[in-house]
């Protein structure tokens, strides 16, 4: 599209069309996507059962394989500890290696004249449309 040969006014107005499309199809996306989901787990959970009953941890059939795994997640409810135990047993690597964004975008602003050493930072202009 040339934006040259085309007034904003009608790029907007096709922007927004287009958007209220996009939304429309997204919402009958996610209603089957997540009516879809649902079955499924249904299924993964008879699956399971299979396991549990037969005591096997797989099954071949002619349609495909299935098994079952173990999937765990760690959490604290208790930050000021787990920091301390961190810290005294040299275990940084229990921590992930990212920055959160808005802390770290509060920080500089409370704080012009610090630059943290390492810190990247890139901006990117963007265009947001909004209905009359």
């Amino acid at each position: 599209m040339n934006d040259q040969q085309i007034p904003v006014e009608k790029l907007v107005k096709i922007y927004l069309k287009m958007r209220g499309k996009h939304d429309e199809l997204l919402q009958q996306f996610k209603q089957q996507e997540e009516a879809l989901k649902d079955q499924m787990t249904k299924i993964k959970g008879a699956l399971l059962d299979h396991c549990k009953e037969h005591n096997v941890e797989s099954v071949r059939t002619t349609e495909g394989l299935f098994f079952r795994t173990t999937k765990q997640s760690y959490w604290t409810n208790d930050w000021e500890s787990m920091g301390k135990f961190i810290i005294e047993h040299q275990a940084p690597e229990l921590f992930e290696k990212r920055l959160h964004q808005g802390n770290v975008k509060q920080f500089l602003e409370e704080h012009p004249e610090l630059l943290p050493p390492g810190l990247n930072v890139e901006s990117q202009y963007s265009v947001t449309v909004r209905r009359k």
